[in-house]
């Protein structure tokens, strides 16, 4: 991890990893968890695979969807890490998204009170950083880590 470039978020899930890689792979799971409530999480395509895409919208009222991510999953390894980055969208092109281009990288280990999880994520300029930290990076990924725990510590 790079300071200049990184931000990361780690925390104990009271949840077996399995549980914690299905809310990243299953697409009703992950609609359930991945954009802080009350907003609707509309899961278009989750093809949890290197080269496959993550593609999502998102809603305040249910009703009308706006996108969200258009992603490709780079690295997939099973229960233990997961790396998508929207700089490449679902369908191998390159792109510009906004408000910033990133890299995620989410790793799961063992521990003894249930999963280690971490994200990093990863941007090309210092100044991409510091626009992800001002728009709310630990309140926003903090939030939906949460929500994600809830869902899995049951």
């Amino acid at each position: 991890m790079n300071p200049e470039l990184d931000l990361d978020l780690q925390r104990v899930i009271r949840a077996p990893r399995a549980a914690v890689w299905r809310a990243w792979t299953d697409a009703d799971e992950l609609s359930r968890w991945f954009v802080p409530a009350p907003t609707v999480l509309r899961v278009e395509r989750l093809d949890v695979r290197p080269g496959g895409g993550l593609v999502t919208s998102l809603s305040d009222d249910g009703e009308n969807f706006v996108p969200h991510i258009d992603a490709a999953f780079l690295v997939v390894e099973s229960e233990e890490r997961i790396v998508w980055t929207n700089a490449i969208g679902s369908g191998w092109r390159p792109q510009r998204p906004q408000p910033v281009a990133m890299t995620a990288e989410i790793v799961l280990a063992e521990h003894p009170d249930g999963t280690d999880y971490r994200v990093v994520v990863r941007h090309g300029s210092p100044e991409d950083r510091a626009r992800h930290l001002e728009l709310g990076f630990f309140e926003g990924w903090g939030s939906v880590t949460d929500q994600l725990a809830t869902l899995v510590e049951r």
